[in-house]
Protein backbone atom coordinates (compact mmCIF):
# COMPACT_ATOMS: atom_id res chain seq x y z
CA UNK A 1 0.00 0.00 0.00
CA UNK A 2 1.19 3.88 -0.44
CA UNK A 3 2.08 6.32 1.89
CA UNK A 4 -1.55 8.25 1.07
CA UNK A 5 -3.36 4.96 1.31
CA UNK A 6 -1.61 3.65 4.73
CA UNK A 7 -2.69 7.53 5.47
CA UNK A 8 -5.84 7.60 5.12
CA UNK A 9 -6.79 4.52 6.37
CA UNK A 10 -5.41 5.66 9.81
CA UNK A 11 -6.97 8.76 9.36
CA UNK A 12 -10.52 7.04 8.94
CA UNK A 13 -10.24 5.29 12.26
CA UNK A 14 -9.58 9.27 14.10
CA UNK A 15 -12.50 11.18 14.85
CA UNK A 16 -13.02 14.88 14.10
CA UNK A 17 -14.71 15.98 16.87
CA UNK A 18 -11.49 16.26 19.63
CA UNK A 19 -10.19 18.82 16.99
CA UNK A 20 -12.92 20.94 18.64
CA UNK A 21 -11.87 20.03 22.42
CA UNK A 22 -8.11 20.57 21.97
CA UNK A 23 -8.33 24.00 19.90
CA UNK A 24 -10.39 25.26 22.71
CA UNK A 25 -8.34 23.56 25.71
CA UNK A 26 -5.25 25.81 23.67
CA UNK A 27 -7.62 28.77 23.89
CA UNK A 28 -8.41 28.65 27.64
CA UNK A 29 -4.85 27.59 28.58
CA UNK A 30 -3.31 30.54 26.53
CA UNK A 31 -6.09 33.04 28.39
CA UNK A 32 -4.81 31.71 32.23
CA UNK A 33 -1.49 32.32 31.11
CA UNK A 34 -1.99 36.04 30.48
CA UNK A 35 -4.58 36.24 33.33
CA UNK A 36 -1.58 34.78 35.58
CA UNK A 37 1.16 36.57 33.58
CA UNK A 38 2.92 33.49 33.42
CA UNK A 39 5.86 33.06 30.54
CA UNK A 40 6.00 35.61 27.31
CA UNK A 41 2.72 36.83 28.86
CA UNK A 42 4.28 38.53 31.83
CA UNK A 43 4.92 41.76 29.60
CA UNK A 44 1.92 42.96 28.55
CA UNK A 45 -0.16 39.78 28.41
CA UNK A 46 -3.35 41.57 26.62
CA UNK A 47 -1.43 42.37 23.50
CA UNK A 48 -0.08 38.88 23.79
CA UNK A 49 -3.24 37.19 23.61
CA UNK A 50 -4.21 39.51 20.97
CA UNK A 51 -1.61 38.11 18.75
CA UNK A 52 -1.11 34.74 20.10
CA UNK A 53 -5.35 33.93 19.05
CA UNK A 54 -4.62 36.17 15.65
CA UNK A 55 -1.47 33.71 14.68
CA UNK A 56 -3.23 30.75 15.66
CA UNK A 57 -6.15 31.98 13.27
CA UNK A 58 -4.18 32.41 10.42
CA UNK A 59 -2.46 28.89 11.06
CA UNK A 60 -5.62 26.83 11.40
CA UNK A 61 -6.73 29.10 7.92
CA UNK A 62 -3.61 27.87 6.64
CA UNK A 63 -4.31 24.16 7.70
CA UNK A 64 -7.78 24.27 6.23
CA UNK A 65 -6.56 25.68 2.85
CA UNK A 66 -4.24 23.03 2.53
CA UNK A 67 -6.58 19.97 3.02
CA UNK A 68 -7.72 20.01 -0.72
CA UNK A 69 -4.54 20.11 -2.62
CA UNK A 70 -3.25 17.99 -0.40
CA UNK A 71 -5.99 15.39 -1.19
CA UNK A 72 -5.66 16.57 -5.29
CA UNK A 73 -1.59 16.27 -5.48
CA UNK A 74 -1.15 13.95 -3.05
CA UNK A 75 -4.19 11.97 -2.34
CA UNK A 76 -3.81 12.44 1.52
CA UNK A 77 -7.27 13.02 2.27
CA UNK A 78 -8.09 14.82 5.37
CA UNK A 79 -11.54 16.31 4.18
CA UNK A 80 -13.21 15.03 7.52
CA UNK A 81 -11.05 17.47 9.44
CA UNK A 82 -12.11 20.60 7.48
CA UNK A 83 -15.34 21.52 8.84
CA UNK A 84 -13.68 21.46 12.57
CA UNK A 85 -10.19 23.07 11.31
CA UNK A 86 -12.31 26.02 9.69
CA UNK A 87 -14.47 26.60 12.75
CA UNK A 88 -11.65 27.11 15.01
CA UNK A 89 -9.75 29.40 12.65
CA UNK A 90 -13.18 31.27 12.87
CA UNK A 91 -13.34 30.83 16.86
CA UNK A 92 -9.91 31.87 17.13
CA UNK A 93 -10.40 35.23 14.93
CA UNK A 94 -13.51 35.98 17.22
CA UNK A 95 -11.25 35.46 20.19
CA UNK A 96 -8.79 37.73 18.52
CA UNK A 97 -11.34 40.29 18.02
CA UNK A 98 -12.72 40.22 21.85
CA UNK A 99 -9.78 40.74 23.07
CA UNK A 100 -9.24 43.50 21.03
CA UNK A 101 -12.55 45.02 21.62
CA UNK A 102 -13.08 43.85 25.23
CA UNK A 103 -10.18 44.03 27.17
CA UNK A 104 -7.79 46.07 24.81
CA UNK A 105 -9.40 49.32 23.55
CA UNK A 106 -12.45 48.75 25.64
CA UNK A 107 -15.03 50.78 24.38
CA UNK A 108 -17.47 50.57 21.11
CA UNK A 109 -16.21 54.08 19.97
CA UNK A 110 -13.19 53.12 20.19
CA UNK A 111 -13.56 50.55 18.34
CA UNK A 112 -15.59 51.86 15.30
CA UNK A 113 -12.89 54.91 15.06
CA UNK A 114 -9.69 52.15 15.27
CA UNK A 115 -11.36 50.08 12.24
CA UNK A 116 -12.10 53.14 10.33
CA UNK A 117 -8.94 54.77 10.84
CA UNK A 118 -6.17 52.24 11.09
CA UNK A 119 -5.96 50.78 7.53
CA UNK A 120 -4.56 47.55 8.66
CA UNK A 121 -7.36 47.33 11.72
CA UNK A 122 -10.30 47.89 8.55
CA UNK A 123 -8.28 44.86 6.53
CA UNK A 124 -8.62 42.55 9.76
CA UNK A 125 -12.17 43.41 10.64
CA UNK A 126 -13.52 42.75 6.93
CA UNK A 127 -11.28 39.35 6.77
CA UNK A 128 -13.47 38.62 10.07
CA UNK A 129 -16.59 39.75 8.92
CA UNK A 130 -15.78 37.69 5.81
CA UNK A 131 -15.74 34.58 7.69
CA UNK A 132 -18.97 34.99 10.15
CA UNK A 133 -20.90 33.49 7.13
CA UNK A 134 -18.80 30.35 6.68
CA UNK A 135 -19.08 29.85 10.42
CA UNK A 136 -23.27 30.06 10.00
CA UNK A 137 -23.32 27.87 7.38
CA UNK A 138 -20.44 25.27 8.06
CA UNK A 139 -23.40 22.55 9.38
CA UNK A 140 -25.48 20.19 6.90
CA UNK A 141 -28.67 21.64 7.25
CA UNK A 142 -27.28 24.95 5.40
CA UNK A 143 -25.71 22.56 2.71
CA UNK A 144 -28.82 20.88 2.29
CA UNK A 145 -31.07 24.31 2.09
CA UNK A 146 -28.54 26.18 0.12
CA UNK A 147 -27.46 23.38 -2.19
CA UNK A 148 -24.14 22.27 -2.73
CA UNK A 149 -23.42 24.63 -5.68
CA UNK A 150 -24.27 27.28 -3.57
CA UNK A 151 -22.86 26.42 -0.10
CA UNK A 152 -19.01 25.79 -2.19
CA UNK A 153 -19.10 29.43 -4.14
CA UNK A 154 -20.46 31.12 -0.33
CA UNK A 155 -17.63 29.05 1.26
CA UNK A 156 -14.90 30.28 -1.25
CA UNK A 157 -15.25 33.67 0.90
CA UNK A 158 -11.85 31.84 2.64
CA UNK A 159 -9.44 32.84 0.36
CA UNK A 160 -10.10 36.44 0.50
CA UNK A 161 -10.42 36.28 4.02
CA UNK A 162 -6.56 34.52 4.60
CA UNK A 163 -5.28 37.11 2.20
CA UNK A 164 -6.60 39.64 4.32
CA UNK A 165 -5.84 37.90 7.07
CA UNK A 166 -2.06 37.67 5.87
CA UNK A 167 -2.07 41.56 4.92
CA UNK A 168 -3.40 42.32 8.43
CA UNK A 169 -0.50 40.34 10.06
CA UNK A 170 2.43 42.15 7.89
CA UNK A 171 0.94 45.30 8.28
CA UNK A 172 0.47 44.92 12.01
CA UNK A 173 3.88 44.02 12.50
CA UNK A 174 6.77 46.39 12.36
CA UNK A 175 9.80 45.99 10.30
CA UNK A 176 10.44 43.42 7.53
CA UNK A 177 10.51 40.31 9.92
CA UNK A 178 10.20 36.77 7.32
CA UNK A 179 7.17 35.30 9.53
CA UNK A 180 4.11 37.02 7.96
CA UNK A 181 5.55 36.93 4.47
CA UNK A 182 5.91 33.59 4.95
CA UNK A 183 2.25 33.15 5.49
CA UNK A 184 1.26 35.27 2.68
CA UNK A 185 3.25 33.11 0.54
CA UNK A 186 1.65 30.39 1.83
CA UNK A 187 -1.42 31.15 0.63
CA UNK A 188 -1.01 32.28 -2.42
CA UNK A 189 0.83 29.18 -3.23
CA UNK A 190 -2.31 27.38 -1.96
CA UNK A 191 -4.81 28.86 -3.86
CA UNK A 192 -2.55 28.59 -6.83
CA UNK A 193 -2.82 24.87 -6.35
CA UNK A 194 -6.50 25.24 -6.58
CA UNK A 195 -6.54 26.85 -10.16
CA UNK A 196 -7.36 24.23 -13.35
CA UNK A 197 -3.94 24.70 -14.97
CA UNK A 198 -4.70 22.24 -17.77
CA UNK A 199 -7.90 24.41 -18.36
CA UNK A 200 -5.52 27.44 -18.44
CA UNK A 201 -2.52 26.19 -20.74
CA UNK A 202 -5.47 25.05 -23.25
CA UNK A 203 -6.16 28.99 -22.92
CA UNK A 204 -3.08 30.24 -23.34
CA UNK A 205 -2.45 27.67 -25.94
CA UNK A 206 -5.43 29.06 -27.86
CA UNK A 207 -4.47 33.05 -27.20
CA UNK A 208 -0.52 32.06 -28.70
CA UNK A 209 -2.48 30.60 -31.77
CA UNK A 210 -5.22 33.46 -32.63
CA UNK A 211 -2.03 35.70 -32.11
CA UNK A 212 0.34 33.86 -34.39
CA UNK A 213 -2.58 33.87 -37.07
CA UNK A 214 -2.58 37.34 -36.96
Amino acid sequence: MSVSGSLNGAVRRVPAWPLYLLGAAWMAWQFWLALTGQGKYGVEPINVLEREYGLDALILLVAGLAITPLRTWAGVNLIKFRRAVGLLAFFYVLAHFLVFALLDVQTLGRVVTEVVKRPYVTVGFIAFVGLIPLALTSNNWSIRRMGPVRWRRLHKLVYPAALLGALHYIWLVKGWPLEPFLYMGGIIVLLALRLKWSRIRAFATICGRSAGAS
